[in-house]
């Protein structure tokens, strides 16, 4: 669990030069992901109550990195959808954050970080 926080804290510092916060940033990767995606499922895929996802959303919203459309296959819903923006900051931060985990993880020898990667897809297996 230390680990897992300290590497949250360093994701997080990562983001400051965007002004992002984690969890806007982990909307922005789901709606990016899925090129457009409903409140609901962006509510569901953070564990967050779609009263949330809607600020979440409307936050990501006014700093021009997703706009609302209306869903095309039920017009009573309305889809978050990336703009180029989003797109283009979506790619960055994963790149930092790909090497935030390589910083992190590099006081591993090459063998200790096979070993501790077999262990923990045993751990997390089904």
């Amino acid at each position: 669990m230390q680990a897992t926080r300290a590497l949250r804290r360093r994701w997080a510092q990562s983001l400051e030069p965007w002004a992002l916060a984690p969890h806007e940033a982990r909307a922005l990767r789901v709606i990016c992901e899925s090129d457009g995606a409903r409140l609901s499922d962006v509510a569901a895929h953070l564990r967050i109550a779609p009263r949330s996802a809607t600020e979440v959303v409307d936050a990501l919203q006014e700093k021009g990195l997703v706009e609302r459309t209306p869903d095309p296959t039920d017009r009573r819903a309305v889809l978050a959808v990336p703009t180029e923006s989003g797109h283009s900051l979506a790619e960055e931060i994963g790149a930092a954050r790909a090497q935030v985990s390589r910083d992190f993880f590099a006081r591993l020898e090459p063998g200790e970080w096979e070993h501790l990667t077999t262990l923990l897809r045993r751990l997390i297996a089904d």
